[in-house]
């Protein structure tokens, strides 16, 4: 698993706050998928040669061509590596060979498996540098999104022009030390929404409010009607995940990962 490197004091502050690592078990034996759970798996997308070219081998020849339109060889492979543990994860829960399966794209580029394949399943998957983090579950809408935490990223320009006032009034209230981590649990939180809805740059970003102090729970203030429901998680010390679903009742997380 790959971890960004940051400052001593930064990742101290992540357990003064009540950072707790995310359980994160082996793959299971048996891949199941009740109405009332949700998978969570995270992946190195840096894989070895062995790993790729049988991952490569899983992929659809538009896929392919997406691959090859990458500039550099290690954004390649991310891309071949994301795509190919996808169709792996997915033929695993659909119990059919990850080649068969075909996707389809809504207006915002958000990927679905084609209606005749997909048994109600749905997923959403993100990726940040050499890190891939994935949400499975059946029938209800998921987004998922992973950051790293860096401090040399101007977050707080950043939410002056994008967050709601109140989220700004909260981020520029906490301590500096904190203000980093803040931001990307923000901006995770609410790119998780805006992939479960699948509209993209069509719902502002200010238009809703979440919370964002480290240590607090994850919640929706307002702006959001109440089946969507919010969950954090740590994909690595210093990566922040969000969940986004709907759905009548909280769902029963399970985190998984991936090895090649």
């Amino acid at each position: 698993m790959i971890y960004t490197l940051v400052p001593i004091g930064l990742i101290h502050s992540l357990y003064s706050m009540g950072f707790a690592a995310t359980d994160w078990k082996a793959a299971p034996p048996e891949f199941s998928l009740p109405d009332n759970e949700i998978a969570v798996w995270r992946a190195s997308l840096d894989c070895d040669g062995a790993a790729l070219r049988n991952l490569e081998a899983l992929l659809s020849p538009d896929e392919m061509s997406r691959a090859d339109g990458f500039h550099f060889p290690r954004d390649r492979a991310r891309f071949v590596a994301g795509r190919g543990i996808l169709r792996t994860l997915l033929g695993a829960y659909l119990k059919c060979d990850p080649r068969s399966l075909t996707f389809r794209y809504g207006p915002q580029g958000k990927p679905e498996l084609e209606e005749n394949q997909g048994n109600s399943l749905h997923f959403n998957l993100s990726h940040k540098e050499g890190l891939g983090v994935y949400a499975f579950a059946r029938r209800r809408h998921l987004g998922i999104d992973v950051e790293a935490i860096t401090t040399d990223f101007p977050g707080e320009d950043i939410a002056r022009r994008f967050f709601s006032l109140r989220e700004l009034r909260e981020l520029v209230g906490l301590s500096p030390d904190l203000r980093a981590e803040a931001f990307f649990l923000a901006w995770t939180r609410k790119e998780a929404y805006i992939k479960a809805q699948g509209q993209g740059l069509h719902i502002k970003l200010d238009s809703f409010d979440v919370t964002l102090t480290p240590g607090e729970p994850a919640r929706f203030l307002r702006g959001i009607t109440p089946e969507w429901q919010i969950f954090t998680f740590w994909a690595g010390v210093a990566h922040p995940g969000a969940l986004v679903c709907n759905g009548p009742s909280p769902p029963v997380l399970r985190f998984f990962s991936w090895k090649a």
